[in-house]
């Protein structure tokens, strides 16, 4: 017996299929950076000393350091997604987006290498 499925058109369906994924990535990555802003407001209104030494101080405990990178890393993830999806979008020749999205990968890979260097400095 053939499968003759005959109801709705044909389309050839295209893409990456990154939506779902990419959405919740999005969300999730929102909700790490609002959390951390909320501990960083929290530990700067209840500080004493609003000099280098005090942010130094704050940022000399070993679980802030981390807090802070992982809501950096959330940060550059978020903006990868997001400018991915503008190349995708408004960038139709392949060669040129193919261009834009190594040279943001690289930029955001560079930033996530200085921002580890700046906090593991203090």
């Amino acid at each position: 017996m053939a499968n003759t499925n005959n109801v709705g058109a044909k389309r050839l369906v295209v893409g990456a299929h990154y939506g779902l994924r990419d959405w919740l990535a999005q969300r999730m990555t929102a909700v790490v950076m609002a959390v951390y802003t909320i501990i960083l407001l929290a530990k700067f209104l209840c500080a004493n000393d609003f000099s280098y030494q005090g942010w130094a101080g704050m940022f000399a405990h070993q679980w802030f350091k981390i807090a802070t990178f992982v809501a950096l890393m959330s940060l550059f993830f978020h903006a990868w997604i997001g400018v991915r999806d503008i190349w995708m979008d408004y960038v139709k020749p392949v060669a040129l987006r193919l261009f834009l999205q190594v040279a943001t990968i690289l930029w955001l890979v560079g930033c996530a290498g200085w921002a580890a260097q700046i906090l593991w400095r203090v």
